[in-house]
């Protein structure tokens, strides 16, 4: 019987590192804090400025305007946080520095002014940067090179994520909506506190992973300096394209924490069975909610579809992906035409409609970081994973700007529109599947034939 005792950076729990817990529930807290923020945000913005939880007094307009930039400078931070972490700090430092940051932001929101809540969304933008996209590779890092625990350890650190993102809302939300705004952006500090306390804690169990590396080796520079060949060309055409898929995603999806969380506020009856009113940000725990139920019976249907022989590459699953969200705004614009005849709309179609947002993101979000992997050229792989995240932002502005014109071009003609035109775009793209396969110049298919195997 091995008797030797393993470093604290080598033991497991449950089969695996005890570095994922410590990342696990770092990005739970973490998720934490920033879904809470962001479920209050446009409500708060537009809270009248003379009422006992007072706002800004903010038009929906003016809301979902800051709200778009907002959520995107959010996302492209992740560029600068990504290159601090390759060339200066390594991923373990700029996550902790990362979560500093988000402390100081959350508890200045926290503060009822108008300066601090501009200071406090600066700070959350620079922490989100440092710690969003390094914290994964560093669950990566976990796992040495074709350890099959490695997707069951993403699968374990997502579920934290959508814990957060589901308790937050519900939690900061009643108590912003009805005690203060700043006690519940006060809560979401809170939370973010307890994420650096075991992110702090648990640097023993983190020693191995996330690391600067200062030096190249020769076989670096060589791969560095080699021009990129035809083929590797062609899967960056191939991946800038999907780009624009995901721009387009985030930017019908992010409709969550502005237009739709406005609607829910203002046009949608909240009263259960006469019993209460439930809060309008309570809604946005609606699809971490289903990611949690969902996430096993969607994996399981694409596994059963692979191995049938059936089309399941991953530029197919992301345009279902587009085409099921989109049809989720069909449930809105049907909530839009009973507004309009009836004066409010049940709150079942909020539901429906994060129902087919969620169904649609477990089809296109989990495989667009898997597609990367395979396709990016090494010597440019962060500088891709920089675009996807910029790709990410930027569907987060064009949702603000979709939610800024429907305030004068109708909700409904918005919510319609918007089924429309994004099921035909990812109709588009199935049907020319075969040329953009072509491109990918067979990178998943080994992966389809073992799988089938």
């Amino acid at each position: 019987m091995d008797q030797t005792i393993k470093a604290p950076s080598e033991q497991e729990l449950f089969g695996h590192p005890k570095g994922l817990y410590v990342l696990f529930f770092t990005e739970m807290w973490e998720r934490f804090s920033y879904y809470g923020m962001r479920a209050l945000f446009t409500l708060f913005l537009v809270a009248e400025t003379t009422s006992s939880n007072a706002g800004f007094g903010w038009t929906n307009e003016e809301a979902l305007a800051l709200y778009g930039w907002y959520t995107m400078l959010v996302y492209m931070s992740s560029i600068p946080g990504g290159w601090l972490a390759d060339r200066v700090l390594g991923q373990k430092k700029t996550v902790m520095l990362g979560g500093a940051l988000l402390c100081i932001g959350h508890s200045v929101l926290a503060l009822n002014s108008e300066i601090t809540f501009y200071i406090g969304c600066l700070f959350i933008i620079l922490g989100v940067g440092g710690l969003k996209p390094n914290i994964s590779s560093m669950v990566g890092g976990l796992y040495i090179p074709k350890d099959e625990r490695r997707d069951l350890g993403f699968y374990i650190f997502y579920m934290g994520i959508n814990i957060g993102g589901f308790l937050a809302p519900i939690l900061c939300g009643y108590v912003g909506e009805q005690i203060s705004w700043h006690y519940g952006f006060g809560l979401a500090a809170i939370g973010m506190f307890l994420g650096q306390i075991v992110y702090i804690w648990g640097q023993k169990y983190l020693t191995n992973v996330g690391n600067l590396i200062s030096k190249k080796n020769a076989a670096d520079k060589e791969l560095l300096e080699k021009p990129l060949s035809t083929v590797e060309k062609d899967r960056v055409k191939v991946l800038l394209i999907s780009f624009l898929l995901i721009i387009l995603f985030w930017a019908a999806f992010e409709q969550a924490g502005g237009l739709m969380n406005l609607y829910a506020s203002q046009k949608t009856d909240r009263n259960f069975f006469g019993l209460f009113e439930i809060p309008a940000s309570v809604f946005q725990s609606v699809n971490s909610f289903f990611i949690i139920t969902l996430a096993t019976a969607v994996g399981a249907f694409w596994l059963r579809w692979r191995k049938k022989g059936k089309e399941a590459s991953s530029i197919f699953k992301i345009a279902v992906g587009l085409i099921i969200m989109a049809l989720g705004f069909g449930f809105m614009t049907a909530a839009s035409a009973q507004f309009e005849a009836n004066g409010s709309s049940a709150m079942y179609w909020l539901i429906l409609a994060y129902l087919f947002h969620t169904v649609g993101e477990l089809c296109a979000s989990p495989v667009s970081l898997s597609f990367i992997t395979k396709l990016a050229p090494l010597k440019y792989a962060s500088i891709i994973m920089g675009l996807y995240w910029a790709a990410t932002g930027l569907g987060n502005k064009v949702a603000g700007l979709i939610g800024e014109y429907s305030q004068s071009l109708g909700e409904f003609e918005t919510f319609l529109s918007v089924t429309i035109v994004w099921s035909l775009i990812g109709a588009l793209v199935i049907v020319l599947l075969k040329p953009l396969k072509r491109l990918t110049h067979g990178a998943e298919d080994g992966e389809m034939k073992m799988e089938a195997a």
